[in-house]
């Protein structure tokens, strides 16, 4: 058996199951996961871009579905598909007759064993062409109205960028899975190699580097005024001048934050 690693994509647009299904899987030794996808374009641009081994896809998600991210990459180089499902065992039915693997949610560990065994198997054989033609049936139904529907989407940078930026996001700490509305944070600083996160009154400290965090909030609310420091602008409360075209904002909870020069175009956002 090959001990090349498999390179893993996870798609679906609960940042919550993302994260779950990171740390199910960093328990194995043999896979690298080397992305994440939150809904079905940016899936389709990952797979395209990073050419993952393996992707966990979630069926069910608005715009372009897990089946309508397959069925935009069919006729190039295609990864594996686990499809990951809330569908019980009788519609999954389906996935299973044409020997497409899959997992219901919630993720069983011996469930994702499997999955995980399948795949090393089909990386170690010449299987993967077989399964690629069963995909290529299976989707073949697929309809003119659906493909160009699928097509839109792929073209609308509207709804991209609306689905870029969810109003919900997760993260370790410590041994916990936190969940929060983006709306509450106050501000995000950085402490050494790890980010302070100030929501409602509490710190939650996470390992992840400013640029990493910052693209996964919504540049119109979180804006950054220091090369350590992220703040809500829907959070500041007041703007004083300070020295050498320096600023200090104090939010609603009365916290100041230092706003630097070199961020002293962000003024016009508070004004």
């Amino acid at each position: 058996m090959s001990d090349e690693k498999i390179k893993v994509l996870i798609v679906d647009d609960e940042p919550l199951a993302i994260q779950g299904l990171e740390l199910r899987l960093a328990e194995f030794a043999e896979v690298d996961i080397i992305g994440t996808a939150i809904n079905g374009r940016e899936a389709i641009r990952e797979i395209r871009s990073l050419r993952p081994d393996l992707v966990f896809l979630d069926i069910q998600m608005p715009g372009i579905d897990g089946l309508g991210v397959v069925r935009a990459l069919l006729g190039g180089d295609m990864p594996m598909f686990v499809f990951v499902t809330a569908y019980d065992k009788y519609a999954i039915e389906a996935f299973e007759a044409n020997a497409l693997d899959y997992i219901v949610k919630p993720v069983e560990e011996e469930r994702l064993k499997d999955a995980i065994h399948r795949a090393r198997e089909t990386m170690s054989s010449k299987s993967a062409l077989g399964r690629e033609s069963q995909l290529v049936e299976m989707l073949s139904s697929f309809n003119e109205d659906e493909r160009n529907r699928i097509k839109e989407l792929l073209e609308d940078k509207e709804w991209s960028e609306k689905t870029r930026y969810p109003e919900r996001m997760s993260f370790k700490d410590g041994l916990k899975v936190i969940v929060l509305n983006t709306s509450e944070i106050d501000w995000i600083d950085a402490a050494g190699d790890y980010m302070c996160i100030h929501a409602d009154g509490k710190t939650h400290i996470i390992r992840e580097t400013m640029k990493a965090l910052q693209s996964r909030l919504d540049p119109e609310r979180f804006q950054r005024i220091h090369r350590s420091a992220i703040v809500n602008v829907e959070k500041v409360k007041e703007l004083h001048p300070h020295s050498n075209s320096e600023y200090f904002l104090v939010l609603h909870n009365g916290h100041e934050l230092k706003l630097s020069r070199s961020y002293k175009d962000v003024i016009t956002r508070f004004l």
